[in-house]
This record gives structure tokens, C-alpha cells and sequence, in this order.
């Protein structure tokens, strides 16, 4: 099933349930997706929605951050919470050895030899990971191995 419907399905759910993080959060992401749907001016593709996601999440980690700094415990609580609910719609996340591994095939695939070619890495690994992996860990990955070579 489509992460959309699966959100809006799992939004009713919550709404039954009276879980007011997890319907919170899913309109919170509903919203972004159809913001992104009317820029777009039409339907977003799967990989589309969960970059959505991807973003929601690393927004809220941003905001734990911030939290952290501001000793609010009560806003890390619920930002870690909601983190924990769109994680749920992301598809199994890869392991480090698993991205490195990754990273390493698409480095020879493309001929990759120095930092300056990280361009040509990300544009041909980003769709193979794309909601497997957050966008920062893997450039941060393709980066340590382009300046080892």
C-alpha cells in the first residue's frame, strides 16, 4: 500500500483511538505532503512522500536539539515521540554496513576517485536509498570514502 494511504488510513485509526502524538504528527505529515502535491501541481511519487518524511523527521530532531539546549524536557519528549510514529512509514533502514557497502559499489560503478566527484556519487546513489537512509549519513559516508581514495 501507498505511504500516503497508509498515513491517511492510519490517521482514522488514531482519530478512533483518540492517540492524539500519532494524529498529531500524521496530519502534521499529510499536511506537508499536500503542500508538496499543490507545488508540484499534481500527485507525489512514492520515493517523493517519504523524502516528505524524511524531512518531518529531521526537522524534529532539529527541534530536540534545540530543546536540549533550552533544557525543555517536555518538547524532546514529544519530538522524540513523533519521531517514533513517522519512522513507522519509512521502509527497514539501512545499517551502517549496509550503506557503506552501498556507497562503495556505487563509488566503482561511477569511477569515483577524489571529493571533487561526490556529485556524480550522490546523483546515482540517492534514488537506491532514498527513505532507506537520511540524506546527511549518506554524503557524510560517500565523503569519508572519497577522501580516503
Amino acid at each position: 500500500m501507498e505511504t500516503k494511504s497508509r498515513l491517511e488510513n492510519a490517521l482514522k485509526d488514531a482519530l478512533r483511538s483518540k492517540d492524539e502524538v500519532s494524529k498529531r504528527t500524521i496530519r502534521m505529515a499529510l499536511a506537508s505532503i499536500k503542500l508538496a502535491e499543490i507545488d508540484n501541481g499534481g500527485s507525489l511519487d512514492e520515493t517523493a512522500t517519504l523524502s516528505i518524511i524524511q524531512k518531518e523527521i529531521k526537522i524534529r530532531r532539529e527541534a530536540i536539539d534545540e530543546a536540549k539546549i533550552a533544557s525543555r524536557q517536555d518538547l524532546i519528549e514529544d519530538n522524540e515521540a513523533e519521531i517514533t510514529v513517522l519512522e513507522s512509514y519509512l521502509p527497514q533502514q539501512l545499517t551502517p554496513a549496509e550503506l557503506q557497502s552501498l556507497v562503495q559499489s556505487v563509488v566503482a560503478e561511477v569511477g569515483a576517485v577524489s571529493p571533487a566527484d561526490m556529485g556524480k556519487v550522490m546523483k546515482a546513489l540517492m534514488p537506491r536509498v532514498q527513505g532507506k537512509a537520511p540524506g546527511d549519513q549518506v554524503s557524510q559516508v560517500v565523503r569519508q570514502m572519497l577522501q580516503k581514495s
